[in-house]
């Protein structure tokens, strides 16, 4: 897809689990250099940002559930040359299946969230984590 203003547009799935010990969220690693993530893609032009979050979730990690339609917030980084802005929609995780379109690709935790922050070197993404924190009250 090509950039809108030098920017690409992007979404992702933050998903999460609340369980007996706690608020775990499930993250990917990223193809290429198997750093830890969650699932993200170019925003499809027949789907809405959110919409297009949770099919990177099935596609990426295997995951169903009940995504927000309004985003946590948004980050941006570098690639592919330039600035790529990332809608981050929450999905509470109603399945994690076992075998998935990208399986054999990537790795998937479902971890605490101060785990999450020892496992992710993207800055804004551990940035996101925090602020997901404070969205569910918790």
């Amino acid at each position: 897809m090509k950039p809108v203003d030098g920017l690409y547009q992007h979404s992702a799935a933050l998903p999460y689990l609340i369980q007996p010990d706690g608020l775990k969220v499930v993250l990917i690693t990223s193809r290429k250099r198997g750093r830890w993530i969650i699932p993200k893609g170019e925003i499809e032009p027949d789907l809405t940002a959110w919409d297009s979050a949770a099919k990177e979730a099935w596609e990426e990690a295997g995951i169903e559930g009940l995504i927000a339609t309004e985003p946590l917030g948004t980050y941006a980084h570098q690639k592919w040359g330039s600035t790529c802005t990332v809608q981050v929609f929450p999905l509470v995780v109603t399945q994690l299946h076992g075998h998935w379109q990208e399986d054999h690709e990537r790795e998937r935790r479902v971890v605490s969230v101060a785990k999450a922050y020892k496992l992710v070197e993207m800055k804004s993404l551990r940035k996101m984590l925090g602020k997901f924190e404070k969205w569910l009250n918790l």
